[in-house]
């Protein structure tokens, strides 16, 4: 008979736990290695702490093999032991059932490793269908005939046995249950490319969102700065301003508090005068000498000439049309101002922008570094490709526009002849070309003589002509921005533009008029300072 063995009887009695580096004392009783040797370092002598027997030096300890080995045999079984949730042997004992291995759908049970071995040698079971362990194997069984369900019934959706299959669904379509998975998989793999592209679709759209919202928070950092520098420059010229305009009625006062003084004092000296002669005058009227009188009357001054009261006045100056002004000056400053930091604002989204030659109409040319082109009379010769302008005397630029902010600008200074905007990247470049919104257009131009306007027919009144123009489009929100740089005043806005494709800066700079139009357009960057002429390729 085969006694039991008790993974309780290989535990240590110290620590009273599993046995980990079991080791023997010359007594013969085991322990922990580390249980035994923190017990001998904490007493005084050394004694098995199980027969009390004594040595007189420490003792050499040696690991047993034969009680490691257990150990191991014993946590290895511990991990085989199925669990919640795992399949367990039908086939052995309770309480301790190992995990099932692999169920049968013949025999309708699941086994363990050793138990699974008849399968393996027995030639009746070698026959028999294995799967990964699962519950519930009576759900794969037919209920009419005991059978495992190993075939499907396409007809009818449903799981049949060989009995099944050849006898109530004879006339049907049926199919193993491998092929009608491979199937399924087939549609699986497309449900899961599907759902890969929805995904995917989903992940670019927050890509997209996060890119917009770090492009609403750059808008947002610039609004807030360009308010604190207006409200500030605003706050420094109000200030200069108020000193200015009370150090001017002060003085306005000063300078009529003088002339007050100047002639209260004139009009005193007047009264001492007047009153002198006023003395005289009594005296002689007080008099009844006759003769005294009369010699005195001749001999009296005339009364001396003094001012006119009537038309003495002092001009006081009112302080209301400096007010006016001042507010005036105010109302113009926070207007430049505002423009100035909505300009800038937009300049951070500033593209290097260059020309695509294979684009230009044969009669442009381009500089070297593709930022200047203009008109020449003389047709070059160059492929006929359809990305090229044929009637249009246009170009566009390499950098296409498909979200957020893009900015670019352009000098038109001596030209008579322009167009400058943004096109969809499909629009038409043969034959007779309309610039408009509707043909995939947005842009304003110069006709003449200080004549601007939109290409949706709209005049442009412009305070001054403009050296450089400023492109802005914001593509989220469908809105192309033209600015004149030096003045920083917005010149024209296409506004609710539904974009439905990418966008590319457009260019024209019109027929030369045998030189009178021969200046280039120029692609300049914010921090270009001046625009000197740049070698043409010719």
């Amino acid at each position: 008979m085969t006694a039991t063995v008790h993974s309780e009887d290989f535990h240590c009695s110290i620590c009273l736990d599993l046995f980990k580096d079991p080791v023997t004392t010359p007594c013969g009783h085991t322990f922990c290695n580390t249980c035994i040797t923190d017990n001998w370092n904490v007493n005084i002598s050394y004694l098995c702490p199980l027969c009390k027997e004594s040595f007189y030096s420490k003792p050499s300890l040696k690991t047993n093999t034969l009680i490691l080995e257990m150990v191991a045999k014993i946590q290895s079984s511990l991990k085989a032991l199925a669990g919640a949730g795992d399949v367990s042997c039908d086939v052995c004992p309770e309480p301790k059932k190992l995990k099932a291995l692999k169920s049968c759908l013949d025999c309708g049970a699941s086994y363990c490793q050793s138990h699974l071995e008849g399968h393996h040698t027995v030639p009746g079971l070698k026959r028999h269908e294995l799967i990964g362990p699962v519950h519930n194997l009576q759900e794969r069984v037919c209920s009419k005939h005991d059978q495992p369900l190993k075939m499907f019934c396409q007809t009818d959706q449903s799981y049949l046995c060989v009995t099944c299959s050849v006898s109530d669904h004879s006339n049907h379509k049926i199919v193993t249950l491998q092929e009608e998975c491979k199937n399924k998989k087939f549609s699986l793999v497309a449900t899961y490319q599907k759902i890969q592209n929805l995904v995917k679709q989903r992940w670019e759209k927050i890509q997209e969102i996060q890119c917009h919202m770090e492009f609403s928070e750059r808008v947002s950092v610039g609004e807030i700065d360009g308010a604190q520098q207006t409200i500030t420059a605003l706050i420094e010229f109000v200030n200069g301003s108020l000193n200015q305009f009370i150090e001017a009625i002060y003085k306005n006062q000063r300078q009529t508090s003088k002339q007050a003084q100047d002639l209260v004092q004139k009009l005193q000296q007047e009264i001492t005068e007047l009153e002198k002669r006023n003395t005289e005058v009594e005296k002689l009227l007080a008099s009844e000498d006759y003769f005294h009188l009369l010699h005195n009357c001749s001999s009296l001054p005339s009364v001396p000439i003094v001012m006119d009261c009537s038309s003495l006045s002092l001009k006081v100056e009112s302080s209301k049309g400096k007010a006016a002004q001042l507010l005036s000056e105010l109302k113009e400053l926070i207007s430049v101002q505002i423009n100035r930091n909505i300009l800038e604002r937009v300049q951070q989204f500033e593209v290097d922008v260059t020309l695509d030659p294979n684009t230009a109409h044969a009669n442009l040319t381009l500089s070297d570094d593709l930022k200047q082109v203009h008109h020449t009379d003389e047709r070059k010769t160059c492929s006929d490709n359809t990305e090229r302008f044929s009637h249009c005397t246009g170009v566009l630029g390499k950098q296409t526009i498909t979200s957020n902010g893009f900015y670019f600008q352009v000098q038109v200074s001596g030209k008579t002849e322009w167009d400058i905007g943004v096109a969809l990247e499909s629009v038409s470049r043969k034959g007779s070309v309309h610039l408009n919104p509707v043909n995939g257009y947005w842009s304003i131009g110069m006709r003449g003589e200080s004549k601007y306007y939109a290409c949706t027919g709209a005049r442009l009144l412009l305070k001054s002509a403009p050296l450089k123009v400023g492109v802005f489009v914001d593509y989220q929100k469908g809105q192309v921005d033209f600015y004149d740089v030096h003045t920083a005043d917005l010149i024209h806005s296409f506004s609710s533009c539904n974009f439905t494709q990418k966008l590319q800066p457009f260019l024209s700079p019109g027929y030369s008029h045998s030189g009178i139009n021969s200046s280039p357009l120029v692609l300049m960057s914010v921090e270009d300072l001046c625009s000197l002429p740049k070698k043409r390729k010719q």
